[in-house]
């Protein structure tokens, strides 16, 4: 079983980061077009872009790693998962927010994660219509660029005075659910937001909290999560647990809630 240092991590984040940004090339060339939408067992929509974009990433991974693993959305889907055991494994969602893919909306995002001991330990999230790219490395911190800016460091930000800034998901959740979480907090502001940026908003510092009680797969977190905690924050079960994968073979998670600089 393949285990990695800090070290190696750093050295894998610049070859991840360039796997993203040619999946997410991809991923536009078919966005221009009419392309086609089908219907998995699961009932959520895949396009040709989910597929075109996760036979770019799943063998350029092997070629970067050999001896790490793969799990990756439609792989999974057709029943194609990997022994991963204890050791590193890749979580990878080709293209996560096909729903703000197929409303055109630009919040859809590359996802690569890679999982050490339960742990997301490496992230790259790449939301190609907006041309922004999020990565975090274990010991080495989180960064994003955007377009053709130098990247620049982001951190989470400290509990702010005047309330909270929650982001949350457009299409899922149970709003009642919700309203008993937060009650209690003083909340400035609710913003919506597609996919894993979520998590990057958080990483960022410009918001606080997200509580996500709806269903998701690991692929769906494993990114975002390795990037917030790459920023300073965390991600919990609802009683407080740290949020781990490879939980179960189906990667499903459970409630969970993100924190930015809020203890």
């Amino acid at each position: 079983m393949t285990r990695l240092s800090e070290s190696e991590l750093m050295q894998l984040v610049p070859g991840v980061c360039a796997i993203a940004l040619k999946a997410g090339e991809k991923i536009m060339e078919i966005y221009a077009t009419d392309f086609d939408v089908a219907v998995k067992d699961d009932a959520s929509p895949v396009t040709e872009a989910d597929t075109a974009a996760e036979a770019i990433i799943a063998p350029a991974l092997a070629s970067l790693e050999p001896s790490i693993p793969i799990v990756a959305e439609e792989a999974a889907s057709a029943g194609k998962v990997p022994e991963v055991g204890d050791g590193a494994f890749w979580l990878v969602d080709p293209l996560d927010g096909t729903k703000e893919f197929l409303n055109r909306n630009g919040e859809f995002t590359v996802n690569i994660g890679l999982i050490q001991d339960g742990q997301p330990v490496l992230g790259v999230v790449y939301a190609p219509a907006l041309d922004t790219l999020y990565a975090g490395a274990q010991g080495a911190g989180a960064t994003l660029k955007v377009g053709e800016e130098t990247a620049r460091e982001i951190t989470v930000r400290p509990e702010p005075v005047d309330g909270l800034t929650i982001v949350a998901s457009r299409r899922h959740g149970d709003p009642a659910v919700l309203e008993k979480f937060l009650s209690g907090r003083t909340i400035k502001e609710t913003r919506n937001a597609g996919s894993s940026l979520k998590f990057c908003l958080l990483a960022a510092g410009e918001a606080d909290v997200y509580p996500r009680f709806g269903r998701t797969m690991e692929w769906d977190t494993a990114a975002g999560h390795a990037v917030l905690l790459a920023a300073g924050g965390l991600v919990t079960t609802e009683d407080g647990a740290p949020l781990t994968y490879a939980k179960n073979a189906i990667f499903e998670n459970p409630h969970f809630i993100g924190w930015g600089g809020v203890r």
